[in-house]
């Protein structure tokens, strides 16, 4: 007999071939399951813009579920890896353009959260009613992604997905939180029917019988009708819960009306340079106004009340360079209106910071009110751990000043309209937009700057945020981009103009404005945190139920052993 330390008949000890054995076969039993959750997780990246393939967003839950179903802790952490780090990867491939270090980077980063969610799929699914915990789990994981690191990165979540499905209405109740709770809950429905059905036919091939009265087999299995309520059920949940959202009002009268402009100027070209030379981009937005107030006094086109830059529209801070300002103000002189400009501006007293705002510039009183971005983006526009990092990453050296937050919402009289200005990614939170409409905006701005990001389909992936905002809230929601995609969508979230990437236009429309909130509104974040919850604690009652029947099994081993010690 060979001792383990002793070699093998190819030089390698016994102990080390052994692994190498166990390793092999881990591989082959891992593997199909590990490209069946890549793929669905590259299906679920597809689910968003630009494709905008919804019903994959559904269909990867449901892989996802299947895929994690009575695995252990471990394997169901790997498999939500093996998930997430390749749908963030396909769908944050537009942050190629600052490297794909940072695309692999972020992607992996973000996938660690499908990591514990793939866990807790795992844990859960030996629970009874294990579709509904799957789904509360799906909403602890966006939950907990959009808090942290940094402030959290909700991009990719399943809600955004469904900005034209028939869960978009449940935005109105609960936010952004129902919508991936009703989208989960369908896959993971599916999933329990997937497996039910499963049952039926190992049942059915395990049990056939003949029928005394024909030649032909019947399965014996599904005789009675009791068989069939698993698979009914799951089917008939996943129904109800699609067919729900038909049912929800979405409100979209409006209480009053406010001519705009929205001013797309274009930028001098495309990527990380998009700035181009000084007052190209303010001058570019200020020609655009000059030509749109020809056309108002030439009497072919309706007179706005109201004009709208967007995010980096002036390229220059305008109180600290005086050829900015004179150019606003000619362009505000010209067109008769306000105009709400965006800008980064000096703080007044903190030295090398800059406020990212949106600036109510009138034609007579000059610059007035304005927003500051309360969200500024990591590594983006600000460093953390600048000191640090900046000495490893030389990339962060090409942002030499971080940004400031700001401390209030956006609320900003414009001419006739109060509007709730909202910058960039900002409208990707849930909390900004939702307090912006409960402190009294009754229509919403987002002034974003996508011309990094141009062609890479990030501008289509923003934009649907944008027509989710407006069924949650009941609001009209504005998209003014300097180069696209700028556009207005109705409260009902349906798209009315929108413009093309990098081409200077002109959007004029008349603009609902509401004053009531919707439920989601006045509940706000408490759907959330009660899903959330429940997800969580699912995952406790499951850890509790493994640890009795671990207890049960090993009093069950220790009265077999006493009997048997007995018996001899």
């Amino acid at each position: 007999m060979q001792h383990p330390s002793e070699p093998a008949e190819d030089g390698a000890p016994a102990s080390r071939q052994g692994r190498l054995r166990r390793l092999n076969g881990l591989i082959r039993r891992e593997t199909p399951r590990t490209a069946a959750a890549a793929a669905a997780g590259v299906a679920l990246a597809l689910a968003f813009p630009p494709y905008g393939l919804w019903p994959l967003s559904i269909l990867a839950v449901t892989a996802l579920s299947l895929l994690t179903r009575g695995r252990t802790v471990r394997q169901g952490a790997w498999t939500g890896f093996a998930f997430g780090w390749p749908f963030f990867t396909v769908l944050l491939k537009w942050l190629h353009v600052v490297g794909w270090d940072a695309v692999l980077g972020l992607a992996f980063l973000e996938s660690l959260f499908v990591l514990l969610l793939g866990a807790a799929l795992a844990v859960t699914s030996r629970l009874p009613l294990w579709p509904l915990w799957g789904a509360c789990l799906w909403v602890a994981e966006e939950w907990a992604r959009d808090r942290t690191p940094f402030g959290g990165f909700p991009w990719g979540r399943i809600a955004f997905a469904n900005t034209g499905s028939p869960y978009t209405p449940l935005a109105a109740l609960g936010g952004a939180p129902l919508v991936t709770f009703a989208a989960a809950l369908t896959g993971t429905a599916l999933a329990g029917a997937a497996l039910a059905l499963w049952g039926l036919r190992r049942k059915v091939q395990s049990e056939r019988v003949t029928d005394p009265d024909s030649s032909t087999p019947v399965p014996a299995g599904v005789r009675s009708y009791a068989d069939l309520v698993p698979l009914l059920g799951s089917l008939t949940l996943a129904v109800a819960v699609t067919g729900a959202g038909y049912a929800v009002p979405v409100p979209t009268a409006a209480d009053d009306t406010a001519d705009i402009a929205v001013v797309q100027g274009d930028v001098q070209q495309p990527g990380m340079e998009f700035l181009g030379r000084p007052m190209k981009i303010l001058n570019n937005h200020v020609d655009a106004t000059l030509d749109l107030a020809r056309k108002v006094k030439a009497g072919k086109v309706k007179q706005p009340e109201l004009v709208i830059w967007p995010e980096n529209s002036s390229d220059l801070d305008p109180y600290r360079w005086p050829e900015a300002g004179d150019r606003i103000d000619q362009a505000a002189k010209a067109i008769g209106v306000p105009i709400l400009v965006g800008a980064l501006v000096d703080h007044p007293s903190r030295e090398g910071y800059v406020k990212n705002q949106g600036i109510v510039w009138d034609p007579k009183k000059g610059p007035g009110a304005s927003y500051t971005k309360q969200h500024p983006v990591p590594f983006g526009e600000y460093v953390p751990f600048r000191d640090e990092l900046s000495k490893v990453i030389t990339r962060l050296q090409r942002i030499p000043r971080d940004f400031w937050p700001g401390d209030r919402t956006g609320v900003l009289q414009t001419g006739p309209a109060r509007l709730g200005d909202v910058i960039c990614f900002e409208v990707a939170y849930d909390e900004i937009p939702r307090d912006t409409v409960n402190a009294g905006a009754r229509a919403l701005v987002v002034q974003t700057n996508n011309a990094t990001y141009g062609r890479t389909g990030q501008p289509e992936q923003q934009l649907v945020m944008s027509k989710l905002r407006a069924v949650e809230h009941g609001r009209a929601v504005v998209t003014a981009a300097p180069s696209g995609i700028s556009a207005v969508v109705a409260p009902d979230g349906t798209i009315q103009q929108r413009t093309q990437e990098f081409e200077r236009d002109v959007l004029t429309a008349t603009l609902p404005l509401r004053d009531d909130t919707t439920l989601a509104d006045r509940v706000g974040a408490a759907p959330e945190w009660l899903l959330a919850m429940v997800g969580v604690l699912s995952c406790a009652a499951a850890w509790f139920a493994g640890r009795s029947r671990s207890v049960r099994q090993a009093q069950q081993t220790r009265h077999v052993r006493q009997k048997q010690e007995g018996q001899q």
